[in-house]
């Protein structure tokens, strides 16, 4: 057992696999609640009939991460690539394992861009090479996974962080009020980017870093609202009755305030998600973004622009793919700000 924890790329496996499984379960036990709730499962059909291509897109991403996240380690089908064979790959990983070229080279080319050299691979790069003959393709799936990690990852530690300051002020008020509401007006009053920045510094450039740095970061707007509709919740009359009836402040938060801010927390999720995907493409711009990133591949493509011929499918690549899934995101929560608002809900597809 120990030897297994010693080894690093089984351990990556390991970890990552686990963490798909997780998923997965939590995602089978959502839909399980969804079916059974008949408000949630009603919404659920008219956002398919509304949004039915953009979950589609979104649901190919996911799909697309899911895939790259699932690691074993397993013999190479390029016998002489002794260091691939014992590293932890994912499907995507192995189908693109030797589809490398010397350099440049453009999309569906046979031969090396600006040059006569026939390719290793010609007519086999769907979206060319980059600068070290690594497919276009390859990088910008690789990309999904990095886009949802930022963008799943860091929701779920912003938005439980911002319901506890806003409920606690909310509810509570007085002295916890005037700290969490000091707290939070500190926070928005620093230039956001700046912060950030210094954040990762100090926590080191990784993906998890980087999640931790955007969701210290992301919570004060979520946590405004949530405050103000918990100040707004706490004096309606079922909530005055569980109080004088003796029900402890948890319960009452947990079973009477949160389940009114459920609707808010969906449509913050999908909303949030754009952004930080966005800030983590800023961030690579200033060179503190994430490897593998399509903010990453954009920062890369920057000096490529300025050559004569122009390499431009590194930027397309990404740019196309970023735009997708935030745009495909945005429609989606639009949708559901409609679905889930009475004062805007009316049956209509697009």
């Amino acid at each position: 057992m120990s030897a297994i924890f010693e080894d690093t790329p089984l351990r990556e496996a390991i970890l990552s696999d686990s963490i798909v499984v997780l998923l997965l379960l939590l995602a089978a036990f959502v839909s399980q609640k969804i079916a059974r709730d008949r408000f949630w499962s009603k919404n659920i059909v008219t956002l398919w009939r509304r949004r039915r291509f953009s979950l589609l897109l979104i649901g190919f991403f996911l799909c697309v991460a899911l895939i790259d996240s699932t690691l074993w380690i397993g013999s190479s089908e390029n016998t002489l690539d002794v260091v691939s064979s014992q590293e932890a790959r994912s499907l995507i990983d192995r189908i693109f394992s030797d589809y490398k070229e010397k350099t440049y080279s453009a999309p569906l080319a046979s031969t090396l861009f600006g040059d006569t050299e026939a390719l290793k691979y010609p007519a086999r790069h769907l979206l060319g090479t980059n600068l070290i003959g690594i497919d276009v393709l390859y990088i910008t799936l690789k990309g999904a996974r990095v886009a949802l990690l930022i963008g799943g990852l860091t929701s779920l530690i912003a938005i439980p962080l911002a319901l506890f300051f806003g409920m606690s002020a909310g509810y509570f008020g007085g002295r916890i009020d005037d700290m969490v509401f000091f707290v939070m007006s500190t926070l928005a009053s620093m230039p956001g980017l700046l912060l950030l920045v210094a954040l990762i510094m100090a926590l080191g450039q990784s993906t998890f870093s980087v999640c931790i740095a955007l969701g210290v970061t992301s919570w004060v707007g979520f946590s405004r609202l949530s405050r103000g509709e918990t100040l707004k919740l706490r004096e309606l009359d079922y909530v005055a009755a569980a109080r004088a009836l003796g029900v402890s402040n948890r319960k009452i938060i947990t079973q009477h305030i949160l389940p009114n801010l459920m609707h808010l927390v969906v449509i913050t999720f999908v909303l949030m998600f754009s952004g930080l995907v966005l800030s983590e493409a800023s961030l690579s711009w200033l060179g503190s973004g994430v490897d593998k990133s399509w903010g990453q591949m954009i920062a890369q493509a920057k000096n490529e622009l300025s050559r004569d011929p122009v390499i431009w499918w590194n930027v397309a690549a990404a740019g196309v793919a970023l735009f997708s899934l935030l745009l495909a995101v945005n429609r989606v929560g639009d949708a559901l700000r409609d679905i889930l608002d009475p004062r805007t809900n009316r049956e209509g597809s697009t």
